[in-house]
């Protein structure tokens, strides 16, 4: 009789990465931290439309996944910092690709009906 396959080797690396950036905001927090360490605020006003709340369970999403590391500064107030950890540099490397052929067919994509999720 064959023993079944620990459930972790039965997931596909592209199921992997797409739960690491899935979502509406992933992919922009991937692009916004690429720049350096950012504050919060910061983040926020960069991506205009998300939620503190939304924002947050986003970079600590990123976070647990390795890709996001947080820096609390003791200062008073404290100031808490988000970068890339290598592997999220090495992960925003890997979708230089997709902002390049996003790039060379905005017109066309543009110019079709697209029903945002």
């Amino acid at each position: 009789m064959e023993t079944s396959r620990d459930a972790d080797h039965d997931v596909c690396g592209m199921s992997i990465a797409i739960d690491v950036v899935g979502g509406k905001w992933k992919l922009h927090l991937m692009w916004v931290l690429g720049a350096g360490p950012q504050r919060f605020g910061q983040i926020r006003r960069m991506l205009d439309g998300v939620s503190e709340k939304v924002l947050a369970e986003n970079l600590r999403h990123l976070e647990s996944a390795g890709v996001v590391h947080r820096e609390i500064y003791p200062e008073i107030p404290p100031r808490v910092e988000y970068s890339l950890t290598p592997r999220g540099e090495e992960l925003r490397q890997a979708l230089v690709p997709l902002e390049e052929w996003g790039d060379r067919h905005r017109d066309h994509v543009l110019g079709c009906e697209l029903n945002p999720v």
